[in-house]
């Protein structure tokens, strides 16, 4: 499968979702996603980051953008983690890392002075034509959200 690249359209891939869902990026065709990759469920980074996009929803819906978080956990722990959040949003579940692949999250991590190999903490904006248009990558928790939030705004000025 194609790695996704900065202006080329982004493949489509089906992946398990909450809400007893399957999702495809093109079920939001005509709307910007903002798809945020994660290491785990309900751990402390991972948390604070998926509250700080909960937190601006009403300004991504504004701007016309959907937001999907994605892990490699089960969907029955994303439907408790989203639950104990409050996530106004979908999580997708990538156990076989099809997703991962595409964008290139998986990486070497050190754990606890183990090399294993885990989701880097990474951003994507895909826009209203399925085309990627920004990534951020080794994403740190604070102010990303308003960063990624002001790039939605620029897009949508200047398609």
């Amino acid at each position: 499968m194609a790695k996704a690249k900065t202006g080329k359209k982004v493949t489509d891939i089906k992946l398990e979702a909450t809400g007893e869902q399957e999702i495809k990026l093109s079920d939001y065709q005509g709307k910007n996603i903002v798809l945020y990759f994660y290491p785990k469920d309900s751990t402390s980074g991972c948390t604070r980051e998926g509250q700080d996009f909960r937190d601006n929803i009403s300004k991504f819906r504004r701007a016309d953008t959907v937001i999907l978080g994605v892990s490699r956990d089960s969907v029955k722990s994303h439907e408790n983690f989203k639950a104990k959040e409050a996530f106004p949003f979908e999580l997708l579940s990538d156990k076989e890392e099809k997703l991962c692949a595409q964008f290139d999250v998986i990486k070497e991590k050190n754990m606890y002075g183990k090399k294993v190999m885990g989701i880097e903490r990474s951003t994507f904006l895909i826009d209203k034509k399925g085309l990627l248009r920004e990534e951020w990558r080794k994403v740190k928790v604070d102010g990303h959200v308003d960063e990624v939030l002001a790039r939605v705004k620029e897009l949508n000025k200047n398609p």
